[in-house]
């Protein structure tokens, strides 16, 4: 069946931009989407400030491109990746593509890959300009990024006052409102609703949704905290979690 052909993905990363602490995080979190066939690094690698990617470039087979800074305040690290971007996409070859960055620049760029048909996978840091994020159909914060096997140690005073802080998150208001009137959008006439559904109506209207950026795993452990929706685990008639308000 064709859904179970693996879309195959072009990453491109502002080298720039974005440290090679992330890239394990980041690998880890791409091949959730799909398998990355092209991995290129943009960036002037005469200077300094790239040298931490050398180790990481032959680690993960990450492919450095050289773009000089030919001017000053002008970044042509942006442009080279737009320029090798619209390439990859006139292609046909891809089926999404993964842009790490937390430059505004690339607003244009993602959505005109959408129009194309092509998903856009964006990474960045919380300061991303709102217009980038919007630009992708989905976009994920670097902090949430976790390489495989990699765990955080805490002391158990530690771990209370994050179960607490994502606690307190779950009652935000803001959340409670986009989750209640996706599990409205999405319900049947029973009034329950397939949780996944639930998830991908919320982030076509807020590509940076994410369980994590609230503490919590999955989406289920977030709206289950919330203790505003019941939750249907059974998995009646192969739908997997059923969510739906819980009555006053």
């Amino acid at each position: 069946m064709a859904n179970d052909i693996p879309s195959t993905l072009a990453l491109l990363i502002d080298g720039d931009n974005a440290s090679p602490k992330i890239i394990a995080g980041l690998l880890a979190e791409i091949a959730n989407y799909g398998t990355a066939s092209v991995k290129r690094v943009y960036g002037d690698w005469t200077k300094p400030n790239l040298n931490g990617w050398k180790e990481c470039l032959i680690e993960h087979s990450l492919q450095p491109v050289q773009q000089f800074s030919y001017t000053s305040g002008k970044n042509a690290t942006d442009g080279a990746m737009i320029i090798d971007a619209m390439d990859l996409l006139y292609t046909g070859r891809f089926s999404g593509f993964c842009v790490v960055s937390s430059d505004s620049d690339f607003a244009r760029l993602a959505a005109r890959i959408r129009e194309q048909g092509v998903t856009v996978y964006g990474f960045g840091e919380r300061k991303t300009p709102r217009p980038f994020i919007t630009a992708c159909d989905k976009f994920v914060y670097f902090d949430v990024l976790k390489a495989p096997g990699e765990e955080v140690l805490a002391t158990a005073a530690a771990q209370d006052e994050a179960k607490a802080k994502a606690t307190k998150n779950a009652r935000d208001n803001s959340l409670l409102s986009m989750l209640r009137n996706a599990v409205v959008a999405v319900s049947d006439e029973t009034g329950w609703a397939n949780l996944g559904a639930v998830g991908s109506h919320v982030a076509k209207q807020s590509p940076d949704f994410d369980s994590r950026n609230y503490g919590f795993a999955r989406l289920s452990d977030l709206v289950e905290a919330t203790a505003k929706f019941e939750l249907d685990r059974s998995g009646k008639a192969q739908k997997g979690i059923l969510v739906r308000l819980r009555p006053n």
